[in-house]
């Protein structure tokens, strides 16, 4: 039986969820992917509250940007998500990919974190 690419990714996101989980010390950075854009949290799951969050729907991200549904978006929303997770005291991190694979603007989002000082 072929999977559909939906059922795929839902897949692999129950297979990554199952393995990582948030806590106070390390919380987790989850990427959310659509198609006009990109959204990022940082997650305490032992208290399941999101302590950070940047996306290109912020105001100030689009306005600046040609689309939000490119790798110049995910990086720009990477550097905003680490500036935001330092301010508060986050430097280590883990690392939801969401069941996207870890290529293009996944990659690009993750690339730019670890840059702006994220540690996963």
């Amino acid at each position: 039986m072929k999977l559909t690419r939906r059922e795929s990714k839902q897949r692999r996101h129950r297979r990554v969820r199952g393995r990582v989980i948030g806590s106070p010390e390390r919380p987790r950075l989850a990427v959310f992917r659509s198609n006009e854009h990109i959204y990022a949290q940082v997650i305490d799951d032992t208290q399941h509250h999101t302590i950070v969050a940047a996306s290109t729907v912020e105001p100030e991200l689009k306005s600046s940007l040609a689309s939000g549904a490119n790798r110049d978006a995910s990086v720009q929303v990477g550097k905003l998500i680490a500036a935001r997770s330092l301010e508060k005291g986050i430097v280590k991190v883990v690392f939801d990919r969401g069941g996207n694979l870890y290529h293009g603007r996944v990659k690009a989002l993750a690339d730019a974190a670890r840059e702006a000082g994220l540690d996963f």
